[in-house]
């Protein structure tokens, strides 16, 4: 989902300034009803070189598996699995085709300008893999803006140096982004050894991290009604796989992702016509074993205002997937057709209606409408309320991997299929210099088909088996008041998930009404900010509960809660340079925890973050 900002001859009359427009292709517009969050530059900032899986696990409300630092780190919402979030980059998905998911902790904050985090069930709007959500990465691009050149380092505990160079040059009908970066850590921490007797402290060997990576955005603004925008980004990732307590295992890990996009507007009154063309190449090594896979796209797409009531978007999306893997081949063709509606039905109410047809491989996936609405149904000057509903089906079909591999593929495999319903209501008041921003949300889900893969002899085979019932709350806060020349912000953020198997797998499995693992049912995030002038320093809280470990839920580990405080230096300037500054200190009480069992995290650490613009 690119977004790029158009120049345009608009001026104010009060202080003759032209006034750069936003234009952003609509992948968000028909989401009435559904719970969106949007990361800006901002708060990026102060995670700049380090994985989006450390924003996402610290200033959300969301759970990632991680496996410890720069280690895997898989997504869960709303108490879903790790394959069961799409993830996207400038409107292209880049799931892994053959396991299904992202591993968050590879994906450098710095290669983006924009995280959309789209909560609940979006398989009619998204395709396949969006049963529990979706996640959107966006760049953006400016016309009008000269040359710029920035460079952004941090330095931190534990062999950690993140460096990234970036240079910008645009005029009022060419804008062009360069960056390259690249993000190095040790992660030689210190730990106590659970598996040991005594449990003494040691201090964390292999588990070193490093990255290199470059993007490059451009955009063309052939006329004031067409415009063609392109974005490159390559990325490489080699890590030192941390063992568990207890292992001396010395399994190393690469990557290397490739993703390239081309977009095409056409901006005809009301009519606005999108192509699309992008290709996803991974590569994985693991040891030596070396796995393949690519993605070719072809989108087209109009998204037109039919009257001041009614809007609508129809398109189609056309995927060739390929994977080389170490046991097998596969090549597959995917086609999606689908088509959104947003009725404005009065002034304050509003309705999305979304289908989406996918087959894949001449097979039919399961047809998936959603049907959301929102109504405001209260609003004066300083108070607003609105109610907010939404129900629809997803969807994820085998992956590759699932269907193919030898031994114990399984090619009759059918989709994960999943149906939910969410009501909730959102409270804005406003006055003068405070804004409070709440919104609780109520959701169910049943996820039906869900794929687990079974012991089968000398081998193991996936197969539709698990049914699992989700029922959660969510309840987010946004404050900001100011007081003369002060500033003070709040946010929080609250989850409560249960995720309940409503099935044995085997004769003894004792796993029927239990939570699923490493799904804890409560997530607490908070914020306090507090500004004057150039300086911002805020304290950060966040508190994950219990996690089962076993499907039995008879072995569990232990809720941990961490503090994080951090002092900023914002938009200095001296001559013809200008930057910001930012110190950081995570985990400030050295608590020590784990994520998952046996995983050893860092305890109490330090980051430098110096930015530089001329």
């Amino acid at each position: 989902m690119s977004s790029v900002w158009l120049a345009k001859e608009t001026r104010v009359d009060t202080v003759g300034l032209e006034v750069v427009e936003v234009f952003s292709p609509s992948l968000d517009k028909y989401t009435y009803g559904q719970k969106i969050n949007t990361i800006g530059e901002d708060n990026l900032g102060d995670f700049q070189g380090l994985g989006l899986s450390e924003l996402l696990q610290q200033r959300t409300g969301l759970f990632l598996r991680q496996y410890g630092p720069g280690m895997l780190a898989s997504l869960t919402m709303r108490g879903t699995s790790a394959g069961h979030n799409a993830v996207f980059w400038n409107g292209l998905p880049i799931n892994s085709p053959s396991l299904g998911q992202t591993d968050f902790s590879i994906l450098p904050v710095g290669a983006f300008d924009e995280v959309q985090l789209h909560f609940g069930s979006g398989g009619a709007l998204y395709g396949t893999d969006a049963i529990g959500g979706a996640v959107h990465l966006n760049s953006k691009l400016k016309f009008g803006q000269g040359h710029s050149f920035q460079t952004d380092s941090n330095l931190g505990s534990f062999g950690r140096w993140n460096q990234q160079l970036q240079y910008d040059f645009s005029n009022d009908r060419i804008s062009s982004r360069t960056r390259a970066y690249r993000n190095v850590a040790e992660n030689d921490f210190p730990f106590r050894n659970l598996s040991k007797p005594g449990t003494p402290i040691e201090r964390q060997e292999h588990a070193a991290f490093q990255q290199e990576g470059f993007t490059q955005d451009l955009a063309f603004q052939v006329k004031s009604d067409h415009l063609i925008s392109s974005s490159f980004w390559l990325n490489q990732t080699k890590r030192e796989i941390q063992p568990v307590m207890g292992s001396s295992t010395r399994d190393m890990q690469q990557d290397r992702n490739m993703r390239w996009v081309l977009d095409y507007f056409n901006f005809a009154g009301n009519k606005t016509w999108n192509f699309k063309t992008g290709l996803v190449n991974d590569q994985l090594i693991f040891n030596a074993s070396q796995n393949n896979t690519s993605q070719f796209f072809l989108i087209g797409d109009l998204d037109w205002e039919i009257n001041p009531k009614i809007s609508s978007k129809s398109g189609v999306r056309y995927t060739h997937v390929q994977g080389m893997l170490s046991t097998y081949a596969a090549k597959e063709n995917r086609i999606e057709l689908y088509q959104s509606t947003n009725l404005h039905l009065r002034e304050d109410v509003n309705v999305s209606i979304n289908l989406r047809q996918f087959i894949y491989d001449g097979t039919l996936a399961p047809f998936t409408p959603s049907l959301g609405a929102e109504w405001k149904i209260f609003a004066q000057a300083q108070n607003e309320i609105k109610l907010h509903a939404n129900g629809a089906r997803s969807f994820k079909i085998p992956t590759l991997n699932d269907r193919f591999w030898e031994p114990g593929g399984n090619r009759d495999l059918l989709p994960e299929s999943s149906w939910s319903g969410e009501l909730g209501f959102s409270y804005l008041f406003k006055k003068e210099d405070l804004q409070v921003n709440q919104q609780l949300t109520h959701y169910r889900m049943w996820v039906d088909n869900w794929i687990i893969w079974m012991p089968r002899g000398s081998f193991w085979s996936p197969e539709n088996i698990r049914e699992v019932q989700n029922t959660g709350l969510e309840y987010t806060l946004d404050a900001i008041y100011k007081i003369g020349s002060w500033g003070l912000e709040i946010q929080g953020n609250y989850n409560w998930v249960r995720a309940i198997n409503q099935t044995n797998i085997s004769e003894n499995d004792r796993s029927i009404g239990m939570q699923l693992p490493y799904t804890p049912i409560h997530k607490f995030q908070s914020l306090l900010g507090v500004n004057r002038g150039l300086l911002q320093s805020y304290i950060n809280y966040h508190f994950t509960g219990s996690r089962f470990v076993t499907t039995d839920n008879i072995s569990q580990l232990p809720a941990y809660a961490l503090w994080d405080w951090g002092l900023r230096v914002g938009e200095w300037e001296v001559g013809a340079l200008k930057g910001r500054l930012g110190f950081q200190v995570n985990n400030v009480l050295n608590t020590a925890y784990e994520v998952l069992r046996l995983r050893a995290m860092p305890g109490r650490n330090y980051q430098l973050n110096i930015q530089i613009r001329l």
